[in-house]
């Protein structure tokens, strides 16, 4: 009886034992650790990644390439480029801090920091790129030949805003005598065509949208009446800069050897940022060759003089009620002073596509 009782007892604890070790595996690796080949001091950590949002405009081409960089690449932080429609969304995503970075015009990040966000500008996107276009059939040589015309921009806060104010004063036309209509920048080109509107002025594609649709033809470049004219930006937000710097360099390092590389490479450039804009390729790369200055993704560290004529261009038109220190906007520390073309591999490009 007794030795009956004692294999019962045995059995039972080892089937005990058993399900224990089923259920627990101790051949397996927990999930949040490293294999065992990984353990030590020099140990890698795991890959951290960021959103960076944008709009799908050429302003903004540096942030798809990187995306496509970082994801073509095993080192460094994996960046995902967020595709918004419009700025306003970004502002609302910054601000709830559902994102961390992203790309704004210069006076609209100037307006956020005015309104208490803790965000700063720690690079650019690009230089150049905006222009304004009329229709082709018109006559007009100058914007003097547009006085009591309608002319569409993108916002009261666009840096082509400040370029058509710095114009009429260059040639003497007073705020009156042009009318302008805020008007979303992928219905200017259709605006133009059925001439509703005289012109537009606003970032590309959409003006070398209406020159390729045979609507509309350049008057002014951008770059032709504003020296190395700056538009849009890379804003992050303090806390992710205070608390993941290494992150905020990683990105700021990638916009700016992504500039680099798409000043040498603009027909790969092309390719690359297609599919993540959501636009024809053969229309970005008109951007980007013709002519091959229309937009720069050089020169991507703003001075102090630039940052602060476009603020006080924003407080004379009363966009803007308060100057701000620099030292509160501005924060180029993660500028790289070495900047080298990204690596891209081209043969990855079916990988492209952004969110």
């Amino acid at each position: 009886m007794k030795s009956s009782t004692l294999r019962s007892a045995i059995v039972f604890i080892a089937a005990m034992a058993l399900l224990a070790v089923l259920r627990f595996k101790p051949w397996q690796k927990p999930s949040n650790e490293e294999p065992a080949f990984h353990k030590g001091p020099n140990a890698p950590a795991e890959r951290q990644s960021l959103e960076v949002a944008y709009v799908p405009v050429t302003c903004h081409l540096t942030c798809p390439v990187t995306d496509f960089a970082s994801h073509t690449s095993t080192t460094g932080t994996r960046f995902d480029a967020l595709r918004f429609t419009s700025f306003p969304d970004i502002i609302d995503a910054l601000k709830s801090k559902n994102i961390q970075a992203g790309f704004l015009t210069v006076p609209l990040a100037m307006k956020m920091r005015e309104q208490g966000a803790k965000i700063k500008i720690c690079c650019l996107g690009h230089r150049d790129g905006s222009e304004l276009v009329v229709q082709k059939d018109s006559k007009y040589q100058s914007l003097r030949d547009l006085k009591g015309k309608t002319i569409a921009i993108p916002s009261p806060f666009s840096n082509e805003n400040f370029f058509i104010r710095k114009l009429m004063s260059d040639q003497g036309l007073a705020p009156e005598d042009i009318t302008f209509n805020v008007l979303a920048p992928p219905d200017m080109p259709s605006a133009l065509a059925a001439k509703s509107i005289d012109g537009f002025i606003v970032a590309e594609p959409f003006c070398s949208k209406a020159e390729l649709d045979g609507s509309g033809r350049v008057l002014y470049y951008a770059k032709d009446i504003w020296k190395h004219y700056i538009s849009c930006c890379l804003v992050v937000h303090e806390d992710l800069i205070k608390s993941q710097p290494e992150v905020v360099r990683d990105l700021v390092r990638g916009i700016v050897d992504s500039g680099e590389w798409a000043e040498v490479n603009r027909e790969d450039a092309a390719k690359v940022v297609a599919p993540y804009f959501r636009q024809n390729v053969v229309l970005v790369n008109y951007v980007l060759t013709h002519p091959r200055d229309r937009v720069s993704y050089r020169m991507l560290n703003p001075t102090d003089e630039e940052i602060q004529k476009i603020m006080d261009m924003g407080l004379s038109l009363k966009l803007l009620k308060m100057k701000t220190p620099l030292t509160a906007l501005l924060d180029r520390s993660f500028i790289p002073s070495d900047i080298v073309p990204a690596v891209i591999d081209m043969s990855k490009l079916n990988l492209a596509g952004g969110k």
